[in-house]
């Protein structure tokens, strides 16, 4: 399969470049919603638009996808919460295994009844492992993937859990504190884990002003992701497309 998005997450790394991506919910999304959206993050020049949630209850992601597809030429990446949320209109997939929790079904279960479906689909798949971090409050994701958060302190936690999915062969590490997390991940969490991990980190959940964005990157975080804070108010995107733009290197 061709590796076009994961190339881009890895020479944007090399260059020390930070990216920023939209999260959108295809449950809270209309078509003049999308259209809004695309133009927004067009202007703000968004990196990434991802896609998904931990419970799509419609069936119109494949619309939403090519609608996206359509008015903007930002790659979208399937940021799926169950094995129904794929799209073969997608750039790519993030294959996510639950690697902080210690349930069967989202280490591996799902991944081989999905995976026939995936593979025909013809989707860059991009192996991520997935690390939820407590945020202070019960979350979607918790609840639905049926796993305990690493405790917002422990930071060698996250990162021998990070450091494991790395060596297990995880392309990506996503660190989140999930949709509707009242505290985000602390800067010290993401540079330990950064610290010692050289995959691409990805870092999401709580981040609702463009400081902590761009704290975030100056911490390590590689790519910033941000859905909830801009369903309330788009016209974060630019705001925080640029903070998190304007990061300087992390040198470790």
């Amino acid at each position: 399969m061709h590796n076009k998005i994961y190339n881009s997450f890895i020479d944007r790394k090399a260059k020390g470049q930070k990216s920023f991506a939209v999260l959108i919910d295809p449950d809270k999304v209309t078509p003049a919603d999308i259209a809004d959206l695309a133009a927004k993050c067009t202007a703000a020049k968004v990196d990434y638009i991802f896609l998904g949630g931990s419970l799509v209850i419609t069936n119109h992601l494949d619309e939403c996808v090519q609608q996206f597809k359509t008015l903007c030429d930002i790659p979208v990446v399937l940021f799926p919460g169950s094995p129904s949320q794929v799209s073969r209109y997608a750039d790519a997939l993030l294959y996510l295994s639950v690697i902080s929790g210690r349930n069967p079904e989202l280490l591996i279960g799902q991944h081989v009844l999905s995976a026939p479906a995936v593979k025909k689909s013809g989707l860059e798949v991009i192996s991520t492992g997935y690390i939820l971090i407590d945020g202070g409050a019960p979350t979607t994701v918790s609840y639905i993937s049926n796993t305990t958060p690493v405790p917002s302190d422990k930071d060698d936690i996250a990162m021998c859990t990070a450091m494991a999915g790395e060596m297990l062969g995880m392309k990506v590490v996503f660190m989140d504190a999930g949709s509707g997390a009242r505290k985000p991940i602390t800067e010290s969490m993401i540079s330990r884990v950064a610290s010692q991990v050289s995959a691409p980190i990805i870092v999401g959940g709580g981040i609702r002003d463009a400081e902590k964005a761009y704290l975030n990157c100056k911490a390590g975080a590689d790519i910033i992701v941000v859905g909830n804070a801009i369903e309330k108010e788009t016209s974060l995107i630019k705001e925080m497309a640029d903070a998190v733009h304007a990061a300087a290197p992390v040198l470790k």
